[in-house]
């Protein structure tokens, strides 16, 4: 008989580092955790991680650096100078414990509530390797309310990855093969970001990650169409293959424009230059671009990529196992087969466990493209870990551990977590 679940709890973590997800605010000192970088995305450099926080059942703090998140236009998103996430710690009768993570780079104390206030009551006393009945059953309980997607999605996703990851626990096996067996022994990657003022400065640095094996990059623009032809010029002289994320400040004229440009120059991919919702103005792109165009970090569920392939309004799906889970990142990519077009899972400020759930999720996939290295979050990531997770510019060994493969420090978490 297999264990039971008798506890679930949720930790929000806030990590800072010397060089925040992203770039940050602007008009803060360089060298501190908010100074501005120019161009956004990892860097390379090393640092010390500390920590502050709240746990799910603290509410506000009062400290202001808690609720300190800022803009950084051009971008519209809210962003924090630390790395926010939502880990969610999974018990077993038995001992057994599992770990998930939820993408959650600002507030991560909204979705810590929905796992404490809505899930976990349902799962105690359940059957952890019954991942599917449970995910549909956790899927509905808000649904008819219209919380498939946002926080709901988020705080669902980070569950769905502590059972798996209890599941390869409880059999001995890792999650790679628990899905289907892995495609692969090393997850091909594309470096996330160039974090320099200028363009100079950026092809610098694209050299130094060309001459530690890198071949991809992803710069993260939308400074206007020139602007951002110039900058993937200056960094392509370093033999490295470019894609630009646009982060959805362009109208469907300019974008078309951005990607006439990066065709031209041989260009990756052109992600996310239209608003999110915009699924007829992609359409149009995805027709006039001779690039593939990548959408799908906004997206949760196998029903918005649903409408999306079906129109034909994306050529590479990018699904974050940090927002979908691993259960519903499966259906997203057979759906995406079924389509004939390629998976690029996609990640940005998830620790550890998140990375480790990526890895084995795109080590799964028939039709994997690449998945996303980010410099910065990956040294951050194994604050949480006993041992960091292997990998870098060259790809990620698959973990052969049993479940995600990593070892979670639970006292790190505590901390991290106030």
């Amino acid at each position: 008989m297999n264990p039971k679940i008798t506890e679930v709890a949720a930790y929000p973590v806030k990590v800072t580092h010397r060089e925040a997800y992203l770039g940050a605010r602007q008009g803060t000192a360089p060298g501190t955790p908010a100074a501005d970088t120019g161009e956004a995305g990892g860097g390379g450099a090393s640092g010390s991680a500390g920590a502050t926080g709240n746990s799910g059942n603290s509410g506000n703090s009062g400290n202001t650096e808690d609720t300190a998140y800022f803009l950084r236009p051009p971008w519209r998103s809210l962003y924090s100078a630390r790395f926010e996430t939502l880990l969610v710690r999974i018990t077993c009768d038995d001992g057994t414990v599992g770990w998930g993570e939820a993408l959650a780079p600002v507030a991560p104390e909204v979705p810590a509530a929905i796992v404490e206030r809505l899930l976990a009551p349902v799962l105690i006393g359940q059957d952890p390797t019954r991942i599917r009945p449970l995910w549909d059953r956790l899927s509905g309980l808000m649904r008819e309310r219209g919380h498939l997607v946002g926080h709901q999605a988020d705080a669902l996703a980070a569950v769905d990855i502590a059972l798996w990851d209890l599941t390869g626990r409880i059999t001995g096996r890792p999650v790679a093969e628990l899905i289907g067996g892995a495609f692969r022994d090393t997850v091909p990657v594309y470096v996330s970001g160039l974090p320099r003022p200028t363009d100079a400065e950026r092809a610098e640095l694209a050299r130094d990650w060309a001459a530690r094996g890198a071949t991809l990059v992803k710069l993260h623009l939308g400074h206007g169409v020139e602007e951002d032809l110039a900058t993937v010029d200056a960094v392509a002289a370093s033999g490295l293959k470019v894609a630009v994320d646009a982060h959805w400040v362009y109208d469907v004229s300019r974008a078309v424009r951005l990607a006439r440009g990066l065709a031209e120059r041989g260009a990756l991919f052109l992600e996310a230059p239209l608003a999110p919702e915009d699924v007829e103005g992609h359409r149009e792109l995805v027709r006039r671009a001779e690039l593939p165009v990548a959408v799908g970090e906004s997206l949760r569920n196998r029903y918005e990529f649903a409408h999306w392939l079906g129109r034909r309004a994306l050529g590479i799906a990018q699904p974050d196992v940090a927002r979908t889970g691993i259960t519903e990142l499966l259906s997203v990519a057979e759906l995406a087969a079924a389509h004939h077009v390629p998976v690029a899972p996609h990640h940005s400020t998830g620790l550890g466990v998140a990375l480790a759930a990526g890895v084995h999720v795109s080590a799964a996939l028939g039709n994997l493209a690449f998945f996303e290295y980010q410099p910065t979050t990956c040294e951050v990531a194994g604050a949480i870990l006993r041992e960091p997770l292997p990998g870098g510019p060259e790809g990620f060994p698959v973990p052969t551990g049993p479940g995600l493969g990593v070892d979670v420090d639970l006292d790190a978490v505590l901390a991290l977590a106030g």
